[in-house]
């Protein structure tokens, strides 16, 4: 089966896409009310930096409580969401292997739980819990390691795929890896399963991709009591009639070819490439009636798709996304170019009626992004994206409280990094809340692209128009972003490519910039002399190209760290222009706790400086990102590098420049006086989400308006979130 990409679905694609700049006007959109780190769910006698996480989750027929899976901590964890915008833990119950998915019926949880002692010897069972007492009432033995278990509409069959997954460290992966998978039905009795009933269906020898090892990943019922049965390695998707466990139907998932995506990771946003007769390789599958299943492309041996398929149960292609989530991801700022052999990989899928409308939430697993989709019953109608935590794969649906929730199983506490989260969003009126700024598309439709954007800077002249950059995350294609801010959410409009000889500029790692009133720009570029990588500010004029560079000195030089430039600015003018420029933490000839705000007047070529006090932490480091000159201050963001609920310090003070009297280097530097002007936390706690850790732009236009910009890292090791505040006129927060 073909699903090769043609012109039609290109403009299709296109159109898609161009609707990401957009926001969402129906009558009803869902926003983020709540997040919960499910870390808040270990015991007080456990450490609280042991990992946990959320990965496949379910709720209780009342939807008051969620269930998930936590496989790392050996457990199945429960939140209370009485009150969808405030959840609370409710508590685990420790389980002898890893609990691999759940499923909850008439009080009780059903678990499928690994018990494998490796992956040529699976083993597992499904494991009963009560809900009220939260013990563990039975199990029953499935004699093979178990993935994703599906009860029937009418809650008398549970199925389980057995996966016996393949070992990725054996002969590099290959397939076959015996024992094979198969899959269980069970019969329930008033909740409870009957093990003596467990029908084996064997699924062997149907798929042309290693027949012998079907390897099957996901289960979905339909109302008729057919199971849909994803063998997401054998690229197959097979359907058993649950009441007699035969096979009625199965076909083979098909292949793509997909024109304009990014196929390197070479730290630019290219969709150039080109990916040919690749596997779609599903991963979840949803019946969207009796007679239409769509799938999630993940991807897993040999293929990805990067998209989702909407099937007829005959196996003809009804609808194939092609690139367009991609797109859409890409277009507001989630494209993970650092892990993109299989683009931002759909994984996990929710399908579900609210009022009158049918939705398709589709997870991306590398976007860290949920896309919320219309069935129509033809081509599916996206609606708007959601922000989730890091890896999102369950997904459960409550219409009857307007509720989804998603589970997000990466926890990076061992890297100082951002917990695995539950996140609660709520079906109501209003607009989306995010993404709260976006790139348009180019003439062919495919994205900018964009990321990391880690300094912002106004137009001198032009009110609602300001300019970004992007860090290193981006090294072969360093850029400045003009941002619309007129436009809600604000509108990446133009990419200009920073060159050096006509070719993208290497060994760079903007951090800030600030219009030269010429019609180019300053940059800083925080520099790294183990990568090669130096202390310098650029001139480049409109077109990006870079016309001087100035060095630090070396008087400057003797004391550097890696934690260089993170911001410039511009004070005076004619011959006394002066660059103000942020250095982000102390360097090895401050005292501890102080900074250097450096000066240099490019006519004179002379370099002073002052220091800058930072606030103290009890954790983590404090240090500097942006610094803004303004009416006779300059405003400066200072944060610490803590992430969640550990973080303290997100702020902006303001420094009289009647009181900046920088000093040459190499003497006593004189230490300015500081002014709070807003604590950003509340700000970055208003998007419902955990606060991010990289407030990295500040500016203000030139009609006073205030904007904050923080910066995700390029979507590695982050949500991918970009939140793009307005804090309103300057003149109101001073």
């Amino acid at each position: 089966m073909s699903g090769n990409i043609n012109r039609k679905l290109l403009l299709l694609t296109t159109a898609l896409a161009a609707s990401a700049a957009l926001p969402a006007h129906a009558a009803e959109v869902f926003n983020r009310v709540a997040t919960f780190p499910v870390s808040q769910n270990l015991p007080a006698d456990v450490d609280a930096a042991t990992p946990t996480s959320s990965e496949i989750i379910t709720a209780t027929d009342d939807g008051m409580t969620l269930v998930y899976s936590d496989s790392p901590l050996g457990a199945v964890g429960f939140i209370d969401l009485t009150d969808p915008k405030a959840p609370k833990a409710a508590g685990i119950v420790k389980i002898d292997g890893e609990p691999t998915s759940v499923t909850v019926l008439s009080g009780k949880v059903l678990a499928g739980v690994n018990t494998s002692k490796s992956k040529q010897e699976p083993s597992g069972n499904l494991t009963v819990i009560d809900l009220a007492s939260k013990k563990i009432d039975a199990s029953c033995d499935l004699g093979g390691q178990p993935d994703s278990v599906a009860l029937s509409k009418d809650g008398k069959l549970l199925a389980v795929a057995i996966e016996n997954e393949r070992d990725e460290e054996l002969n590099e992966g290959a397939l076959p890896q015996l024992p094979a998978g198969n899959l269980k039905i069970i019969a329930m009795n008033d909740g409870a399963p009957d093990c003596a009933s467990i029908k084996t269906v064997d699924l062997t020898g149907i798929a042309a991709v290693s027949p012998e090892d079907p390897e099957p990943e996901f289960v979905a019922f339909n109302d008729k009591g057919e199971i849909a049965v994803t063998l997401q390695e054998n690229n197959h998707i097979a359907i058993v009639d649950a009441a007699s466990g035969k096979v009625v139907s199965h076909f083979p998932a098909g292949e793509v070819t997909l024109e304009n995506v990014d196929t390197r990771k070479d730290g630019a946003l290219s969709f150039t490439g080109k990916v040919e007769n690749t596997p779609r390789e599903p991963d979840a599958v949803k019946w969207l009636d009796d007679e239409r299943l769509v799938v999630a492309n993940e991807g897993d041996y040999k293929g990805g798709a990067r998209g989702f398929t909407i099937f007829s149960r005959a196996g003809a292609v009804l609808y194939e996304s092609g690139p367009a989530f991609e797109y859409q991801a890409a277009a507001a700022g989630h494209y993970p170019d650092a892990r993109n052999k299989k683009g931002i990989e759909p994984e996990g899928l929710e399908f579900a009626s609210f009022g009158d409308q049918k939705l398709i939430f589709v997870a991306a697993e590398r976007a860290s992004l949920v896309g919320v989709y219309k069935d129509t019953g033809a081509e599916p109608e996206f609606l708007q994206l959601l922000p989730s935590g890091i890896g999102p794969e369950g997904l459960v649906a409550i219409p009857q409280r307007k509720l989804l929730v998603t589970a997000n199983e990466t926890d990076l506490v061992e890297d100082g990094l951002a917990r695995s989260h539950v996140m609660v969003y709520e079906l109501g009126e209003g607009d989306a809340a995010y993404p709260q700024i976006v790139s348009s598309f180019k003439d062919d439709g495919t994205p900018l692209g964009w990321g990391a954007l880690s300094g912002l800077a106004a137009d001198p002249k032009e009110a609602g128009k300001l300019y970004a950059v992007s860090d290193s995350v981006y090294r072969s294609a360093p850029a400045i972003f003009t941002i619309d801010t007129t436009k809600t959410p604000a509108l990446i409009a133009e990419k200009t490519i920073v060159t050096r000889d006509g070719q993208p500029a290497q060994k760079l790692d903007l951090e800030g910039l600030v219009a030269d009133g010429k019609g180019g720009f300053w940059l800083a570029s925080e520099g790294r002399s183990d990568k090669l990588t130096p202390h310098a500010v650029y001139n480049v004029n409109a077109k990006g190209e870079i016309k001087e560079e100035i060095a630090f000195p070396a008087e400057l030089l003797a004391g550097e760290t890696r934690f260089g430039l993170e911001g410039i600015t511009i004070v005076g003018e004619g011959d006394d222009l002066t660059l103000v420029m942020a250095i982000q933490r102390e360097w090895a000839n401050d005292p501890k706790g102080q900074v250097k705000l450096l000066a240099y007047k490019p006519k004179a070529k002379e370099w002073s400086a002052v220091r800058y006090p930072l606030d103290a932490t009890e954790k983590g480091w404090v240090g500097l990102s942006e610094i803004t000159a303004h009416d006779g201050k300059l405003y400066i963001v200072e944060r610490d590098n803590l992430i969640g609920a550990e973080a303290k310090n997100k702020r902006i003070y303001a420094v009289a420049l009647d009181g900046f009297k920088p000093a040459k280097l190499g003497g006593e530097l004189p230490v300015v006086e500081k002014a709070l002007v807003r604590d950003l936390l509340p700000d970055l706690k208003s998007a419902n989400g955990y606060v991010v850790d990289k407030v990295e732009g500040f500016a203000i236009d030139a009609s006073g308006e205030a904007f904050v910009v923080t910066d995700n890292d390029g979507v590695d090791d982050s949500s991918g979130e970009t939140l793009f505040l307005r804090l309103g006129n300057i003149a109101a927060i001073n």
